[in-house]
This record gives C-alpha cells, sequence and structure tokens, in this order.
C-alpha cells in the first residue's frame, strides 16, 4: 500500500490557481489538474458525503448541510454524527481490501463516531451559564490533550463568523502534520476551509487585495503540508468541493411563503421562530439551494408555481426533477428550489426586524433554520465595531448575560459569492490535481469516483 494525503482546499477552482498561489500551481504543473463534476448541491456535507461513499446524495442522504427531520418536526444543521450517512465509506472499502489499513480523518465532516482509525473535528463546549467554549473533538479521545498541548486551544471563533482568519486551517494543517508524523496513516484526509470564507466575503475576484492575501495564505498552508507528506513518502491529492462564484444578493424563498399564509411561526417573547411542524410550507435555505417542505400533497403545485415566480430562482425540482439530480431521498424537500448564478437564498422569514429571534444577530449555526453567510460581517451599521465587541466580551468576563448580537440583519448584499449551484464553466468548479497521471482520467473526474481514485493511488 502506498500511503496517500488527500488534501481539501475548500473553494478551489482551476481559474485560482496560478500566480496567486505558487506552492499549488507548482504542484498542479508536475500533476494532472482536472475539473470535478460535482453534485447538486454542491455544499460541504453533500459534496464529502459522495466523495468519501461514491454514491449520489439520493444514496447517502446528505442532501444539503442540514434537512428538516420529519419525525421530530424539527430544522438541524450541521450535525456530526457519520451514523447519519449510508454508504461504505473509502476507509471502509480499504480495509475489506487490506485489514492493515488504516485512516485518520482530520475536520472532514460528520466525523463523530466514524469507523476511522483517528478523527478531529470542531466542537465547542456549551456551558450551562450559556458560555461557548472553543474546543473539539478526538477520535481516541486521548488525542484531544494531545493536540491541544502541541498546538494550544483550536481556535473555534476564527473558523467561522467575522473573526475568521487563516489560523484555524494552520491549526488544522498542524494537526494533520503530527497525526500523520506519530500515527503514519495509510490515508490521511484534511480539510483547509479558509479560502471559501473569504470567497463568500469578497467574491472570486483576483483584482481584490483581500482574494490575494487569501489565496497567499491558503497556498503557503497547503503547501507545507504538500511538503512534508511527500517528503514522508506520501502521495498528494488535492481537491476541492466547489467552486464560488459572484453573487448579488438573496431570495427571501422564506418571507414570500410566510407572505402566501403557507409558513408559520409562534412567538416567545415577543420574537417570531419559524414553526415547521405548523407551517404548510418553509424552505430550509442553504447556499444557492432550498429544500422545499410541503405537509400537503395537494399545496405542492401551487407551491411551485409560487417558487417559480419568484425574481432570482432558476429552477424547481420536482420528484422527478430530484430523482434526475440525485436527490430523491426522503429528507429532501418535496420541492427543490435552485438560484440564479447571481443570487443564493436566505433563511429569513420574519417581516419586521423588530420581531427577529434574539439569535438572529449572532453567529449561531445550529439554531438558525438554513445557512447564513451574513454571519461572516460584522454589521456595518456598528460605528466602532471592535469597540461594540469588545464592550460585549467584558460583560460576559464578569458574568453578565450578553448576546454577540453584532450581525446585520438588513444588508445580504455583503456577500459577494455563493455556491451550491452546479457552476456553469468547470474553470470556476472543483477540480481535482494529483502527480499519478497514469491514474487521472483524460477529462473530468466525476465526485461519485473519487472513493475509488483514491483507492487505486493507495492500492497501485
Amino acid at each position: 500500500m502506498k500511503p496517500v494525503l488527500v488534501l481539501l482546499v475548500v473553494g478551489l477552482s482551476p481559474s485560482l490557481v496560478g500566480p496567486h498561489t505558487p506552492k499549488l500551481a507548482a504542484f498542479a504543473r508536475r500533476s494532472a489538474l482536472r475539473p470535478l463534476t460535482t453534485v447538486l448541491p454542491s455544499v460541504t456535507c453533500t459534496a464529502q458525503s459522495t466523495l468519501l461513499t461514491g454514491l449520489m446524495p439520493s444514496g447517502h442522504g446528505a442532501v444539503a448541510n442540514g434537512w428538516y427531520f420529519r419525525d421530530l418536526s424539527e430544522i438541524w444543521l450541521w450535525r456530526q454524527s457519520n451514523r447519519l450517512i449510508a454508504g461504505e465509506k473509502v476507509w471502509e472499502a480499504g480495509r475489506r481490501r487490506d485489514p492493515r489499513f488504516t485512516c485518520a480523518k482530520m475536520f472532514w465532516w460528520y466525523n463523530m463516531y466514524s469507523s476511522a482509525d483517528w478523527s478531529a473535528t470542531p466542537r465547542p463546549m456549551y456551558l450551562a451559564d450559556g458560555r461557548k467554549i472553543p474546543d473539539h473533538y478526538t477520535h481516541p479521545p486521548a488525542l484531544h490533550d494531545e493536540l491541544d498541548a502541541k498546538l494550544g486551544q483550536f481556535p473555534l471563533f476564527r473558523f467561522w463568523g467575522p473573526a475568521t482568519d487563516i489560523s484555524s486551517s494552520q491549526w488544522i494543517a498542524g494537526a494533520t502534520k503530527h497525526v500523520m508524523a506519530t500515527r503514519d496513516p495509510t490515508l490521511t484526509l484534511c480539510y483547509l476551509p479558509h479560502l471559501d470564507y473569504d470567497l463568500q466575503r469578497f467574491g472570486p475576484d483576483l483584482a481584490h487585495p483581500d482574494v490575494k492575501k487569501s489565496l497567499a495564505d491558503i497556498d503557503r498552508v497547503a503547501g507545507e503540508l504538500i511538503d512534508a507528506a511527500e517528503a514522508a513518502g506520501r502521495t498528494v491529492i488535492v481537491v476541492s468541493e466547489y467552486g464560488i462564484t459572484p453573487v448579488t444578493d438573496a431570495v427571501h424563498v422564506n418571507r414570500a411563503l410566510r407572505e402566501a399564509g403557507l409558513l408559520a411561526v409562534r412567538v416567545e417573547r415577543g420574537r417570531e421562530l419559524l414553526d415547521a411542524g405548523a407551517s404548510r410550507a418553509f424552505a430550509l435555505a442553504d447556499h444557492q439551494v432550498a429544500h422545499v417542505y410541503v405537509q400537503d400533497p395537494a399545496d405542492v403545485a401551487a407551491v411551485r408555481t409560487l417558487l417559480e415566480g419568484l425574481d432570482g430562482v432558476e429552477t424547481v425540482l420536482d420528484a422527478e426533477g430530484k430523482r434526475a439530480s440525485g436527490l430523491d431521498h426522503p429528507r429532501s424537500g418535496e420541492l427543490v428550489a435552485v438560484s440564479r448564478a447571481d443570487r443564493w437564498f436566505s433563511y429569513y422569514y420574519w417581516l419586521d426586524d423588530a420581531r427577529a429571534p434574539d439569535f438572529a444577530r449572532t453567529v449561531e449555526i445550529h439554531r438558525k433554520p438554513g445557512y447564513d453567510p451574513v454571519e461572516l460581517f460584522l454589521d456595518p451599521a456598528i460605528g466602532i465595531p471592535k469597540l461594540a465587541v469588545g464592550w460585549r466580551l467584558a460583560k460576559r468576563m464578569i458574568g453578565m448575560r450578553s448576546l454577540m448580537d453584532v450581525i446585520s440583519l438588513k444588508d445580504t448584499r455583503l456577500v459577494k459569492g455563493s455556491h451550491g449551484r452546479l457552476t456553469d464553466d468547470p474553470a470556476d468548479g472543483p477540480l481535482v490535481i494529483s502527480p499519478r497521471t497514469d491514474l487521472m482520467p483524460d477529462g473530468a473526474v466525476a465526485a461519485t469516483d473519487f472513493k475509488e481514485l483514491v483507492l487505486a493511488h493507495v492500492f497501485e
């Protein structure tokens, strides 16, 4: 067996590999770079599950970054149990071929309770007094303190939110290098998310100084990992889940459903919460795709007509469309809306900002019934943002309850890049780079073929 490092550089597309990424460009020149034909929706949990199982969403069940749990009547995003994902994973297939096969899964999603030999994933501590403490979860548990001793506390608040920067990807890279050096896994899976966030903030604009810096930062981290892996005799495969394309504004799909009398809310202390179980129809918005759940089959046709009439909606998949796209799974909505290339779906459902839930102006990926990229920005209406954040932190430090309510409710135009919809140009989509040119196809790599491609690299 040949040891392999699969380096997932999120948001990297062929059009971004060039002068601003000298290390990755050099790696590509001595390798084969191919577009990756990905799945719909091209979002983290769906794409990664396909890469690792070789199945379409209809097979593995990750129909988005979350879905409506019909038996609970609740929306849940960013769950972490690997037991939610069906299908044989790549490391299980490798172990079936050779029992000596081992795998380290470093920060890829659905990383808890998997059958991988070693793993680490973000997992904050939620204390009873309301505090959220940065932390991570590992298997085996002893690896947690080992990584903390070597690298310090995992920088969770720089992994997602307005303070996001390269430090979280650096921490993940350091943890990956440590596990490769001390455990010597046959297959190492490493997730580097940094580029994804800045491309959503600023768009994939190579003229933007912050994009240039972001590309240089992730290139340096990825280059160091490639060098370390190759020095240890590992073959490196670079892959991305999706490409990010420019957007101008959001489509407020849930507001349209509410105005049509289909979406229900309940009021708590003057604030409105989406009541999924009581709604005739609502949308789980996830970047450029929205799963629309319709309680009564008799309403489906009318809801479809409503969705198709919204400015910014490109297509609406019904049962036949979901089958054609590999999204015909019970977790999917009765309808799946896909935005135009220049738009994305907000989760917003309230009609008056004064009645928005208290978590709407915070970074809260679990309470919000949909993805919210506006969490990447401090509210531009705040005059002195650092002072505002510092004041809220100070109140928390002396034991006072304080919301970190610094996220805008109004300016969805802040977001300049998105993904989820299949890109029109392969140069703007995801990619695969491998030095094993003999194993790479002449054309694009299908996401469903990636699992077998990785195994071919291991077993030659």
